[in-house]
């Protein structure tokens, strides 16, 4: 299944890439501004970037009709509560910290789009 990443952390958005791989997925990544989710089962955004707002991202993407088919998956730092929240009120379809998916990888795009 396709998935895409959105990080600015080249560093993490490639080890989201393998995780991704490993589990069997094909992955890409993309910066905000290149971002195209069509045809992407799970669109995963790193919440925590610098360069973007992903909760913005997402409810742009949304707004033009753009994430019917995809689900989402926001990535934040463990200690940024606010940016949970406010990934949750905008609706994404899963938030959960860099560290979750660091151990649990590609079972967190399986349950998703289970």
């Amino acid at each position: 299944m396709r998935v895409l990443a959105v990080f600015d952390d080249l560093l993490l958005g490639s080890n989201v890439l393998g995780w991704m791989q490993a589990g069997g997925h094909e992955a890409h990544l993309a910066s905000a501004e290149t971002a195209a989710p069509e045809g992407a089962a799970v669109l995963i955004v790193d919440l925590s970037a610098a360069s973007f707002d992903g909760v913005e991202l997402v409810e742009r993407l949304r707004d033009a009709g753009r994430l019917e088919e995809t689900r989402t998956l926001g990535v934040y730092s463990h200690v940024d509560a606010e940016t949970r929240r406010r990934a949750e009120a905008a609706g994404f379809d899963a938030v959960v910290p860099r560290s979750r998916l660091a151990r649990e990888g590609a079972a967190l795009v399986d349950r998703l789009t289970a």
